[in-house]
């Protein structure tokens, strides 16, 4: 089988890759009274309401139109090559909305295929040549769904049902007969894996799942596949299913909690070859051999490391070749290994310090992968294995912005409050000489990894004398089981006094200026920036909330069923928790919030429901604290139209320069009005 997983990794700032405890694709209303900011048409920068007193229209326009070029910057991903290695299906924003281009695999003009009004997630070619599969987002929100299209753009037609449910692609069957992927559509709190016969037009579930999951892999003869279920975040597994009996046998049984994704049957359809930390700490390379019977034997590793944990791994269609993606403290170490020895007999270096493996051609000579890094966007590019070399495929545009004058983060190691070893990326302002104005901004997750992955909000601000310092505290990926659940439950309050000891890092080593620093973030980031701000008001000066928790009760609510079941460990169970989710909620300290806030959320979002920006905004409106919601009516949970993420940036760019640098900021921790 070509793909055992469609990702839907365009665009996405966080690691978005195979199921596994890394967020996932799956992964994954507005208060009257409140202002409403839209996008503008016409890819135009708006002037920030709150440009700095003392600006004239005419400095704030020029700042906003260098902020927009930033965020103008295109992205390209989601490689999938035709059957004769011909072409590839890419997902790139060149037309202002991800969506669907073919181009020739060794590079050239790209030929448009989709032109919806909504954005598309991924894409994938089928076995046979004949049809492309799409995922697209309505609104941008999580109720995904499944598009088939001829490579030629003709014959388009949705094969899921619409409305409110939510469908993942999984990948192809070998012969291209049928579609694999996840839905809701029989229950709002699962995600079970179905196969979509494509002459039929019939959607057949192989399995009732507790939780959500998918089928990563087929035999070739469709009798065997390798299901993957989550039961709750930090927590999954690979059963071996019997398709027609319905039966499962654990490939990946354990004790506590382990994950295991990115499954590979071998073409004879005997051994399984899959990413675990069963029995580690750190992820590795493991297979199953299957008996005569088609018995699981023991999990026995194939490669591992020390030193890093590994994200993703790939198998070539003749089952000879590996791709192993290492996960080095952030960066993409890649390796090529022979099957079944697990001989490694390349290390190609990637062109930037991100590489996310998309899929081997066909004949298994070359690997497509998308590369982005802190000074370069995202783009598709394609590995030769025979001659070693990398080619650019995709050249997402940036007009008017030099590449070479960004800026690229250092890691920084300090200590937690209780001696754990914490890090994160340091972005210095050009030019900085003492104690800068800095925004810290926490990824999201919380099973998210911070990495130096290109960011044009990350660059307009430090365009404008505003450093970065991007944090990976306790639970987050990319370290050790250890160290991801180590904000579980009661142990988040732990994570919350890292925001503590990240700005005395950054003060204590005369990085950042204490008067002038910000807190920002998305999802669960944006959670972690309401905590900042209500957990220790002193310590900033102004806050930006993109689509954070600010209440547990009403998030769990009215998130997605499915959200909320695999939620209850990570966070807390509403049912017998209550207490602990109020307290670990940020509303229940709002009134400690004091400092200007910037909220920005999309209409459309079902995973962080627009609520929880209301309970901010309302609240901070009452008492007078500075605070704007921006909302997005065509976003869903995160944003992906170029408009948009033009706004958004113009917004936050403008609020951190006002409140950071102008000369009528408020002292941190006095709030204002």
């Amino acid at each position: 089988m070509r793909l055992a997983t469609l990702r839907s990794d365009f665009g996405k700032e966080t690691s978005m890759t195979r199921l596994s405890k890394r967020p996932h694709p799956f992964r994954p209303l507005i208060a009257a009274g409140l202002a409403l900011s839209v996008a503008l048409a016409g890819g135009l920068a708006a002037r920030p309401a709150h440009a700095a007193d003392g600006a004239t229209p005419e400095d704030a326009d020029r700042v906003a139109a260098e902020v927009a070029r930033m965020s103008r910057i295109g992205r390209c991903g989601s490689p999938s090559f035709s059957p004769d290695g011909e072409r590839l299906a890419v997902v790139c924003d060149l037309s202002g909305i991800p969506q669907v281009w073919t181009v020739p695999a060794t590079g050239g003009f790209p030929r448009m295929v989709t032109d919806f009004e909504d954005q598309v997630g991924g894409v994938r070619w089928s076995p046979d040549g004949r049809w492309l599969a799409l995922s697209l987002a309505p609104g941008g929100g999580m109720n995904q769904q499944a598009y088939l299209v001829r490579p030629d753009g003709t014959e388009l037609r949705r094969i899921t049902d619409g409305g409110r449910e939510g469908n993942w692609l999984a990948g192809w069957n070998d012969d291209g007969s049928a579609l694999l992927l996840s839905s809701n559509r029989d229950d709002p709190s699962s995600m079970d894996p179905y196969l979509y016969r494509i002459a039929e037009g019939r959607m057949e579930r192989l399995y009732d799942l507790e939780g959500i999951g998918d089928v990563q892999d087929l035999s070739a003869d469709g009798a065997r596949g390798v299901l993957y279920q989550m039961v709750s975040r930090g927590d999954d597994a690979l059963s071996l299913l019997n398709v027609a009996s319905g039966e499962v046998r654990p490939l990946t049984p354990h004790e506590g909690t382990a994950t295991s994704g990115s499954a590979h049957l071998a073409p004879d359809g005997r051994t399984v070859y899959f990413v675990t930390d069963v029995g580690r700490d750190l992820h590795a390379m493991a297979r199953v051999r299957l008996d005569e019977d088609g018995g699981p034997g023991p999990i026995e590793t194939v490669r591992a490391r020390e030193d890093a944990d590994l994200e993703d791994l790939l198998v070539s269609d003749d089952g000879r070749l590996a791709a192993l993606a290492w996960n080095v403290a952030g960066r993409t170490e890649l390796e090529i290994v022979e099957l079944p020895s697990g001989d490694v007999t390349a290390r190609p270096e990637p062109p930037a310090e991100i590489a996310a493996l998309g899929e081997f051609s066909p004949d298994g000579r070359r690997l497509a992968l998308v590369v982005s890094g802190s000074t370069q966007p995202s783009d598709v590019w394609v590995y030769d294995l025979a001659d070693g070399t990398f080619r650019r495929i995709t050249e997402s545009p940036h007009p008017g912005v030099d590449l070479s004058s960004l800026v690229a983060p250092e890691l920084a190691r300090y200590p937690a409050h209780d001696g754990l070893e914490l890090s994160g990326w340091l972005y210095r302002p050009p030019g900085a000489e003492g104690p800068a104005p800095y925004v810290l901004s926490f990824h999201g997750g919380p099973e998210g990894q911070e990495r130096p992955r290109f960011r044009s909000d990350y660059q307009a601000l430090l365009a404008r004398g505003i450093g970065v310092f991007a944090p990976n505290v306790r639970g987050s990926a990319g370290f050790g089981k250890r160290f991801v659940h180590l904000d579980d439950g009661a142990l988040r309050f732990d994570g919350i006094r890292d925001i503590e000891s990240t700005v005395g890092y950054l003060v204590s080593r005369g990085i950042a200026d204490p008067g002038r620093i910000g807190i920002m973030g998305g999802s669960y980031g944006g959670y972690m920036t309401l905590a900042g701000l209500a957990w220790y008001p002193e310590l900033f000066a102004a806050g930006a909330d993109y689509f954070g928790m600010v209440n547990f009760a009403t998030f769990f609510e009215q998130t997605e069923p499915w959200m909320a079941a695999i939620s209850t460990v990570e966070y807390g169970d509403p049912e017998t928790e209550a207490d602990l989710l109020w307290k670990l909620s940020p509303l229940s300290r709002i009134d400690a919030i004091t400092v200007p806030t910037l909220v920005l959320h999309g209409a459309n979002d079902t995973n962080v429901p627009l609520v929880e920006a209301k309970q901010v905004a309302e609240n901070l409106g009452e008492r007078n604290v500075p605070v704007e919601l921006v909302v997005f009516p065509d976003e869903g949970h995160g944003f992906r139209k170029t408009d948009n993420r033009i706004r958004a940036t113009v917004e936050m760019v403008g609020w951190f320069e006002r409140y950071l640098k102008g000369g009528d900021s408020t002292p941190a921790g006095t709030g204002g009005i």
